[in-house]
């Protein structure tokens, strides 16, 4: 497969994952976001395993719960407390600092040299997204603000961590979406039973709702997200992240019937823009994905070769 098809099945996550807000306030239960979350992980987790048929071995057992806890089990809990803490838009703000948090935790732990073209590029993104949904509002909420910056530097730690640890030998990105989704959704289990309390009864709207959650938007777009962190350069996977709240407003727009100014029409255009440069002058060596799926035996050849990262020649 090209690269470019690549990166473009890599971007259906973010735009399946900016459909998420429409779903949840026109078909599921309000005030469950714990629920929800539980849900959208634990049952499309447990479908992948039952197609993968492959459970971690060894260490990959605690390096699966890492993973599940930081891309799952935080990310979604937190990524919720800031959306109902803040002020409009504020928290797609906060979060779509992610990439360059990638690019920092990239330099640390993959050895992948920051280049200006990822720094602008994520900055613009940024001042992007928050043309798109920001709002005027009053004082922020510093609880709200810390859960916002949390969630995207759980995701960033995740994402990163992922490309590092590669995959075990006989484990396809299936399994390992599958393993980290379970992990993930089963430390969200008794948060929500303590937090929420029983789950709510459904209707026939919800159970569509969750189903397209649990599958589409959660075990599809994941099985992508953490495939193409296998084929593309963390920092590359990360920077499609902004699709996600510019199709939340498409989305707004087009099925809620929510207006967009002109101010966020520009907005959105920046933030795309920076996200298809961001694609741009990233060439990636064939060895990305030989090294990824050799897991621990790629960084072993990594470290032969004097610490230097030889997955992808570009940002590195």
């Amino acid at each position: 497969m090209t690269r470019s098809a690549t990166i473009l099945l890599t971007a259906l996550a973010p735009v399946s994952w900016g459909t998420t807000y429409a779903v949840t306030t026109e078909f599921l239960p309000a005030d469950r976001p714990l629920f929800t979350g539980l849900v959208r992980a634990l049952p499309a987790g447990l479908t992948l395993l039952a197609v993968a048929r492959v459970l971690p071995k060894g260490a990959w057992w605690w390096k699966a719960t890492v993973l599940g806890a930081l891309n799952i089990g935080a990310f979604f809990p937190l990524l919720f407390l800031s959306a109902y803490r803040l002020p409009g838009g504020m928290a797609a703000v906060v979060g779509s600092v992610g990439p360059l948090l990638v690019v920092g935790l990239s330099a640390l732990l993959l050895r992948e040299r920051p280049t200006a073209r990822s720094v602008v590029t994520g900055a613009v993104a940024a001042f992007g997204v928050s043309l798109v949904v920001l709002k005027a509002a009053g004082a922020l909420d510093l609880v709200g603000v810390l859960a916002a910056f949390a969630s995207a530097a759980s995701m960033s730690a995740g994402t990163v961590l992922t490309k590092r640890w590669g995959r075990p030998d006989g484990a396809g990105p299936l399994a390992l979406t599958g393993w980290q989704l379970t992990a993930g959704g089963l430390l969200i289990a008794p948060l929500a039973l303590l937090v929420e309390g029983a789950p709510p009864a459904l209707d026939g709207r919800a159970v569509g709702g969750y189903l397209y959650l649990a599958l589409a938007n959660t075990a599809v777009s994941y099985w992508l997200w953490f495939r193409g962190i296998g084929r593309l350069s963390a920092t590359q996977v990360t920077l499609l992240g902004p699709l996600s709240p510019l199709t939340a407003a498409i989305v707004g727009w087009a099925a809620l019937g929510q207006s967009l100014t002109p101010v966020q029409l520009a907005g959105m255009a920046v933030a795309f823009g920076a996200t298809v440069a961001g694609q741009l002058g990233q060439r990636e060596a064939r060895t990305a994905g030989r090294s990824f799926r050799r897991g621990d035996a790629g960084r072993r050849a990594r470290s032969v070769t004097g610490g230097r990262s030889t997955s992808c020649t570009g940002p590195c």
